[in-house]
């Protein structure tokens, strides 16, 4: 085994100006304006949560270097962008492209893709009206498929910084039901097509792909449909190992409108041993710092359990109840996973109240609980 478990860590990129936003919202929005609106929505509820580094644009290529710095400072070997790229094309390039990429120190830091391909629905915010509106469907086709792809290999994958797994270039795909109905639902296809993908890799002088699998068992945003069989699929399809995003894609957050997240923690640290011991390929264990959607719903609005993102809320995840977390994944990680692999959600999904970024209240405290941990 590798001496050393590499931490990975999720990046949301909505905190930058971008044309698709912009006419959908209006000039120079992004989600910050949803942070900014937050209200406490029962007692004790800690909102709005204030980012100590102010309401700053990600894709300026000096504040992604203070986040690179801080990132490697504290024992984070990578950034998984999550990646959007609808049939209309590409969105939300802005933190990685104008911001990552043109940041002087991005050689301190590993960046990877991983296709955030669900729906995209208006959350922003929600109503309490269902079914939510789609505004772009995360299926596409085969010609965008390429096209998307082959922007990938010419764009990112030949960069210095890019991170790769086993030796191969660690492509994550979220949504994988999306990916089969948009390439037109038969397996042996789907593979054909993957398949092709990483030939096109080879014939760039690239070496290899590392296909990663997003994989849950409760559906979270809507739209979502898991996969029953995981280890026939993947077979099918040819990935090289399955992860996380977050832990709600596991167990239900039981109580609402608020939860435990020590005890919520428990329950899902307990998925480690179940998905090592059920999937056939490596399972990379995923930390999730926080959960609390409502950010993401009209404020005036009654907060009831009607589904994403009026979910319950996890409370009590406090840099101390986080580091107890990360430090069961590490001591799992060293005797069970190979290659020892860690993701964590995440950087900065400051709508769904789990990010690592520093805030008025913690300070650097959760960044601090992954140094302690992976640096000693």
């Amino acid at each position: 085994m590798a001496d050393k478990t590499e931490v990975a860590v999720y990046y949301f990129p909505n905190y930058h100006q971008d044309e698709v936003n912009e006419r959908r919202h209006g000039a120079r929005w992004n989600e910050w304006a949803l942070i900014r609106a937050a209200t406490p929505r029962f007692p004790g509820h800690e909102q709005p949560k204030v980012p100590l580094w102010d309401y700053e644009d990600e894709a300026d290529p000096a504040v992604m270097a203070r986040k690179i710095e801080a990132a490697s400072d504290h024992g984070i070997d990578c950034f998984i962008f999550d990646w959007y790229w609808y049939e209309n094309g590409p969105f939300l390039h802005g933190a990685l492209e104008r911001g990552f990429l043109q940041a002087a120190n991005n050689g301190k830091l590993k960046f990877s893709l991983m296709w955030a391909n669900h729906d995209w629905i208006e959350i922003m915010p929600a109503t309490r009206h269902r079914p939510l509106p789609v505004v772009a469907e995360g299926t596409v086709t085969e010609r965008q498929f390429v096209e998307a792809t082959d922007y990938m290999i010419r764009h990112y994958f030949d960069h210095p910084s890019y991170w790769r797994v086993n030796g191969g270039l660690y492509f994550s795909i979220y949504e994988l039901m999306n990916l089969v109905k948009g390439l037109g639902g038969d397996l042996a296809e789907v593979r054909r097509i993957l398949d092709d993908f990483r030939r096109r890799v080879r014939q760039r002088g690239l070496g290899e792909l590392h296909l990663n699998a997003v994989v849950w068992g409760i559906a979270n945003l809507p739209g979502e449909e898991k996969i029953e069989d995981v280890n026939g699929f993947l077979d099918k399809l040819g990935f090289d190992s399955i992860t996380s995003y977050v832990w709600i894609h596991h167990d239900e957050i039981p109580h609402f409108p608020s939860s435990d997240y020590a005890a919520y923690r428990d329950i899902a640290l307990r998925n480690f041993a179940k998905f090592t011991e059920d999937y056939r390929l490596p399972y990379f264990p995923n930390v999730s710092m926080g959960w609390d959607a409502s950010p993401r719903t009209i404020q005036s609005d009654v907060y009831d359990p009607i589904g994403y993102p009026h979910t319950p809320i996890l409370v009590g995840n406090t840099p101390e109840a986080f580091r107890e977390a990360l430090a069961y994944a590490k001591a799992f990680i060293e005797n069970h996973t190979e290659p020892r692999i860690l993701t964590i959600n995440s950087w900065n999904e400051w709508t769904e109240g789990s990010y690592l970024e520093p805030d008025t209240k913690h300070g650097y405290k959760y960044l601090e609980a992954i140094r302690d941990v992976f640096k000693g």
